[in-house]
């Protein structure tokens, strides 16, 4: 489900209706996506994966270390969302797109129905800086190497990708939220169209927690 309340941010449109606006050629976009090229990282080996209840009978007799381990786990570890799926220790729940130059956020509600946001797009005016926030939630055991995905494509070609570490988190009853850095949006003739987003929620275990797909259609201006 969408929650769509700014004006700039808020107006959506059928996907259909926008292909002919979008003038940029196969030739432009290779350039675009050369120039957002960058090198693959390093491999990395996690670490073995300890279970919660390991952790917790490691040392239990040393009365710092326990205190230790509940600052770091939290204490309420018992409480978390029995109805979390059995195959996955993480559960998504909302995506914010913050822009301080719209009046309020756009919200993507990832408990809801994933297919509709591939037909509907929302408008971001060029050139604005914005941040993105998901929450999420994590359930009985601790997971490691969180990281937040991001592939941007036009008609049809990657252009960009962005990876964001998001981290390692136990189980607790409260939801979580992890910000991006500031990013800016595309500006100038050439940038402004739609914008097909495929984001996903991993870990270093390679898990896939949630995958979805959206769009963004960058304008002149929030009512161009």
């Amino acid at each position: 489900m969408l929650t769509a309340e700014a004006p700039g941010l808020t107006t959506t449109f059928n996907i259909k209706d926008m292909a002919e606006d979008d003038e940029v050629t196969s030739e432009q976009l290779a350039a675009i996506a050369a120039e957002n090229e960058e090198p693959e990282s390093v491999n990395y080996k996690p670490p073995a994966q300890k279970s919660l209840k390991e952790i917790q009978e490691l040392d239990k007799d040393d009365e710092s270390l326990r205190k230790y381990k509940e600052t770091l786990l939290g204490a309420d570890i018992a409480e978390t969302d029995p109805t979390g799926s059995q195959c996955s220790h993480v559960q998504v729940t909302r995506m914010t797109l913050l822009c301080e130059a719209a009046p309020n956020p756009l919200v993507l509600d990832l408990q809801g129905d994933l297919e509709a946001f591939k037909n509907q797009a929302f408008v971001l005016k060029e050139g604005v800086e914005y941040k993105i926030k998901i929450n999420f939630k994590v359930n009985r055991e601790i997971v490691s190497g969180l990281k937040y995905v991001q592939h941007m494509y036009r008609k049809g070609m990657r252009i960009d990708k962005s990876d964001y570490m998001v981290g390692s988190y136990g189980p607790r009853s409260a939801e979580y939220e992890f910000l991006t850095t500031v990013e800016e949006a595309p500006k100038g003739t050439l940038a402004r169209g739609n914008y097909a987003i495929k984001s996903k929620f991993t870990d270093d275990d390679k898990h896939d927690h949630l995958s979805w797909e959206w769009n963004l259609n960058i304008k002149k201006d929030w009512k161009d």
